[in-house]
């Protein structure tokens, strides 16, 4: 991989991150809390695929773009499950509950997994000190929920939102690999462009039934159309090739920043405070992550069949 192409994929990586980092306080917005709903996850889930689906296909018409080959449809049906449906339908649920500073450090974990399952997917090898920054990390993430939940009365013992949040992570990272797998034949934009058209047939029929009959803030509209255009649509442009330019296991990394901005973030948007606790904890969980970096530079590996023409390494 030459160096050029590693920096300019951790750049768009960064990019990507910096746009998905703004997802946790707006998908709050959409959704509204427990005791002050707006959107529905279910609806925001599916209304941020239908708006992205329909840009999709403007973009493929323009493009002229053909259609994906047979064993291109697998990576792309389970980047659908993942980044499409999994990820923002648990995520949704969860922010009724945990504000999005805290969603923030569960969420932080994701750099980590990502590269977890690119090991995984890809066949790539990581020395075993990236293993044990992975295992610190998770646990980390555990400890502060222990906290918060016991801090809100509720003893020592596991939020829901935290299991959502963790499935999540999960689904994203599932996403993010299988649709950078596909990405050096189809290119970044049409990944995810693919991605969003095959969720239309259930995203659009999906949104229009459960179309809100209650009055809804102007807030919770603009969380979704940003979570449409950018969560959904754009941000993956620059993301899907960040993965192929930089390497997997390196510019996951990136997102290692995630937290910091979804905080910050959260701050004039939702008007949430800043909290020492939750900074230490995102804090700790970006060390594991930055130290484990030193380790994420694998050998070459082999690739795994059906994808000999990929340059993830």
């Amino acid at each position: 991989m030459k160096l050029k192409d590693e920096t300019l994929g951790m750049g768009l990586g960064i990019l990507g991150v910096a746009i998905f980092a703004v997802t946790l306080p707006m998908t709050r917005l959409a959704t509204g809390t427990h005791d002050a709903p707006q959107l529905s996850p279910w609806f925001v889930t599916l209304a941020r695929a239908a708006l992205a689906g329909c840009l999709s296909i403007i973009f493929l018409l323009a493009t002229r773009s053909p259609l994906p080959q047979r064993h291109h449809w697998k990576p792309l049906g389970l980047a659908v499950l993942g980044n499409t449906l999994g990820y923002p339908l648990l995520l949704g649920y969860a922010l009724r509950i945990v504000t999005a500073s805290h969603a923030a450090v569960i969420t932080a974990l994701l750099p980590l997994v990502t590269a977890a399952v690119a090991a995984w997917v890809l066949h790539q090898r990581a020395k075993l000190g990236f293993w044990v920054c992975a295992v610190a990390g998770s646990l980390l993430a555990v400890a502060f929920s222990v906290l918060r939940a016991h801090q809100g009365g509720a003893g020592f013992g596991f939020e829901w939102a935290d299991l959502l949040l963790l499935g999540a992570v999960f689904a994203a990272a599932i996403g993010y690999i299988y649709g950078a797998q596909v990405t050096p034949a189809l290119g970044a934009e049409r990944v995810i462009c693919w991605v969003c058209v095959m969720a239309l047939p259930v995203s659009l029929p999906g949104a229009l039934w459960l179309w809100p009959q209650h009055a809804v803030a102007a807030s919770a509209w603009g969380g979704l159309l940003y979570v449409g255009v950018f969560s959904m649509w754009a941000g993956f442009f620059a993301w899907y090739r960040g993965l192929v330019l930089g390497g997997a296991l390196r510019v996951s990394q990136a997102q290692l920043l995630q937290p910091f901005l979804s905080i910050l973030a959260a701050v004039p948007l939702l008007g949430e405070a800043l909290d020492g606790v939750t900074l230490a904890f995102a804090a700790a969980v970006v060390a594991t992550v930055v130290i484990g970096k030193q380790f994420s530079r694998p050998a070459t590996p082999a690739h795994p069949a059906g994808v000999a023409t990929s340059p993830l390494r």
